[in-house]
Order: C-alpha cells, then sequence, then structure tokens
C-alpha cells in the first residue's frame, strides 16, 4: 500500500492522548485567580458608604470575569482508538476517525482545522499555533498520523 503524498510520516501518539495549548491555558487561568482575587479585595476593602448590594456587585463582577476566562482556557482535543473529542470554547463534538479526511494546519491558521466527510470543517481550538508554533505542527502532525491510521483502517474494512 503506497502512502499519499500529502500523508505525514509522523508515528501516532499512545492512544488515550489529550492536547492542549498549555501557555495560552496557564495564563487564562491565572488571569482567572488574580481578577477573581482582585475584584473580592476590593469590594471586601471598599469605602465604608459602600452598600452591601456594592460589595457584592464588585464580587460578582470578578466571577463573571474568571468565569469567561475559565471558558476560554477550555478548547482541548482527546484523542481514543475509535475517534476524537473536540472541546472548543462551549461546543464538544465526538468525530469517529472515518469522519476526519484532512488535517490542516496552514501559516497563517489561527488553529488547526479539520476537513470531515460532510463537506463541513471544524476548528480544533486545543492545538493553535500562538501557543508554541513547534508545539502546533508537532500535535497537527500527530493528529494527522491518528486519522491516517485508525480512519484508513476503518474505511478500508
Amino acid at each position: 500500500m503506497t502512502a499519499h503524498p500529502s500523508r505525514t510520516l509522523e508515528i501516532p501518539p499512545r492512544l488515550p492522548t489529550v492536547w492542549r495549548p498549555v501557555l495560552t491555558r496557564v495564563v487564562l487561568l491565572g488571569l482567572a485567580l488574580l481578577s477573581l482575587g482582585f475584584f473580592c479585595t476590593v469590594a471586601a476593602l471598599g469605602p465604608d458608604d459602600w452598600h452591601r448590594h456594592d460589595r457584592v456587585g464588585l464580587a460578582g463582577c470578578g466571577l463573571l470575569f474568571a468565569l469567561v476566562l475559565v471558558v476560554l482556557a477550555r478548547p482541548a482535543a482527546r484523542a481514543d482508538p475509535q475517534g476524537l473529542t473536540v472541546v472548543n470554547f462551549v461546543r464538544r463534538r465526538r468525530l469517529d476517525w472515518a469522519e476526519i479526511l484532512g488535517v490542516n494546519l496552514r501559516r497563517g491558521d489561527p488553529w488547526v482545522l479539520l476537513d470531515l466527510s460532510d463537506g463541513s470543517t471544524l476548528a480544533v481550538v486545543a492545538i493553535q499555533p500562538g501557543s508554541g508554533l513547534r508545539q502546533a505542527v508537532r500535535a497537527a502532525r500527530e493528529l494527522r498520523a491518528c486519522v491516517d491510521l485508525y480512519g484508513t483502517a476503518r474505511r478500508v474494512e
């Protein structure tokens, strides 16, 4: 069996595995904790003429801001022998390997894009060059190797 010229010769990782934008995640979760602490401190140490609802409202704003940062830190891609689970900011999607036709990370792309068998594309925000180009390229190659190995094998059967 000959390899497709656009396919990678990368060895797939041991499954199950998870890809995440580690640096982005650390920064966002750190900022969430810092902002929550800041807003709560200001609410607790604010002027004496502030009412209880002022303090609760300010702490609530800090909590809301921290929750938004936690949602932004959520992306992950989980691969197992049966398929791939893509967790983006607010949505989760489970794909069988045979549904994934291509894995693309072109120069200037903010993250990996999957070409799917239904003709659509799906962003994999968990693999993004913004948190490390080498890490993103390696992860994209590993994901492509998984698609080649598991997706092709399923289509042939």
